[in-house]
């Protein structure tokens, strides 16, 4: 049984972004953090105060996604501007563009043996990709408005998504068909996410509600309404005791699940809160929002032997024994509402360890005077740190930063006139690029159907040889007759 110990503490902040901070991860090893922003950025934080913190540059519009792979030598991010990037988070700055949508793309998300990518967007389907050969699988579509996150479970033989049509949806990812539905949401659902042992999901929305299902029987087992504001995203603790959630409201909430009650309510930003992340440990989370700051926050509040509890989940996730006892407590639905003795933490130091870490720009820019994105809600990104021009890039060699200017007929190897050609070009590459994309998805419908047909066929000639041989048997008995 877990121990109270002390309150959560504020560690420290991060500050880098030049826009809201939309999402977050921590590495496998839990020595880094990336977050994504409306700045277009994405930056990966390092937790040992003194190291750098690198800043890659890609996406031309905001970012609304970002995961660590499970092995943790890849990062993968969605965004506004329809595509999904694989980055390799070292000083190169490499990455691969998966013309992934024709909208926006709210939500991706690695399965856990790190093979398969999963992706949400306002197109209304979810697609399925495959990493390592990164091409598309195939796609899901059966939600009947915007989708704005999909996940997989642990064991990858199941997909939950949410959206705006106020659904909740269960795939089998054999299947590739939805198997359940959970209509009681109340409003738009905005965030959905297996616990860690895959027997349950919880979902929130904008009706400042906290759902917490079990699978197994499809029954709601918690409801918390603790927020007075939507709630943007949550956080199950690795041990599936606790569970973090971020709201407009400005407060970052903890809840015990085991006694099904508010324990904590974290002030700390500056306005809207829209992620939160526990490590893989959850000695630490974090949390970042409008505000544009990134807070690192000491749990503090268990001692409970995790890895021990990981181990048992992982054995429990073969779904052909009979179910074990609910992880999650109390077992029938019932209402939660923030109680008055829950403990309020507004802290007053902002870090506790050390300045602002220096930062290194990662990922050429082709076209560096188009960072602002179309719709205008990007920002320029500034290069090479604290100072330095638009046309700096900045490269990490043997522990030493060494900078140079170059202009972007250097940069690009093309003069200047070409560059507005060049942008057409691409902008008519990324066009073709999503209909051949929409053909493969609908050659691979048209390959199911034909195969349909065919066993169809084989069937009914099956059986047309079985009546002609009854047929046959009933002449031979007649004329024996």
């Amino acid at each position: 049984m877990a121990s109270v110990l002390e309150d959560p503490s504020l560690e420290r902040h991060f500050k880098g972004h030049k826009g809201a901070v939309t999402c977050a991860d921590f590495s496998p090893n839990n020595n880094q953090l990336v977050t994504g922003s409306a700045d277009t950025n994405l930056m990966i934080w390092n937790l040992n105060p003194k190291a750098k913190a690198l800043r890659f540059v890609g996406h031309r519009d905001a970012i609304t996604s970002v995961q660590f792979s499970p092995c943790g030598d890849l990062v993968v991010s969605a965004s506004i501007d329809k595509t999904v990037r694989l980055w390799t988070p070292r000083f190169n700055g490499e990455s691969t563009v998966f013309k992934a949508h024709m909208a926006p793309v709210r939500s991706v998300s690695f399965s856990h043996n790190g093979q398969r990518l999963v992706t949400a967007s306002d197109d209304k389907s979810l697609k399925v990709w495959s990493v390592h050969r990164q091409r598309f699988l195939y796609s899901l579509s059966q939600h009947t408005n915007w989708v704005r996150c999909a996940r997989f479970s642990p064991d990858g033989r199941l997909i939950v998504s949410c959206g705006d049509d106020k659904t909740v949806r269960l795939w089998d990812t054999n299947t590739r068909q939805c198997i359940n539905t959970f209509t009681d949401c109340g409003g738009a659902v905005t965030f959905v996410d297996f616990n860690g042992s895959g027997t349950c999901i919880a979902s929130t929305g904008s009706n400042n509600t906290l759902k917490i299902w079990d699978i197994r029987t499809n029954k709601l087992l918690q409801h918390y309404q603790v927020h007075s504001a939507g709630i943007n995203c949550f956080s199950f603790h690795p041990s599936n005791n606790y569970l973090i959630s971020a709201s407009s409201d400005s407060t970052v909430k903890i809840l015990d699940l085991l006694e099904g009650r508010l324990i904590y309510t974290l002030h700390g930003h500056k306005g809207p809160v829209l992620t939160v992340m526990f490590s893989r440990r959850g000695d630490v989370f974090a949390s970042g929002g409008t505000d544009s700051e990134v807070l690192l926050w000491r749990t503090n509040f268990d001692v409970f032997n995790y890895k021990e509890v990981l181990k048992g989940h992982r054995r429990r996730l073969n779904p052909d024994p009979s179910p074990h006892v609910n992880d999650i407590y109390p077992r029938s639905p019932h209402l939660h509402t923030a109680p008055s003795s829950s403990i309020q933490i507004s802290p007053t130091v902002a870090d506790t360890q050390s300045a602002d870490p220096h930062i290194v720009e990662m990922g050429p820019v082709l076209f560096p005077n188009t960072q602002q994105d179309r719709h205008g809600h990007g920002s320029e990104a500034p290069r090479g740190g604290a100072s330095g021009g638009s046309g700096q890039a900045s490269v990490e060699e043997e522990g030493h930063t060494h900078s140079r200017t170059y202009a972007l007929e250097e940069r690009s190897g093309l003069p200047r006139g070409f560059s507005t050609t060049l942008e057409h070009i691409v902008q008519q590459l990324d066009v073709l690029t999503q209909t051949v994309a929409v053909l493969e998805e609908r050659l691979s419908l048209t390959e199911d159907k034909l195969k349909e047909c065919l066993d169809n066929q084989a069937r009914i000639i099956v059986q047309a040889q079985r009546v002609e041989e009854q047929e046959a048997e009933n002449e031979s008995e007649g004329s024996s007759a």
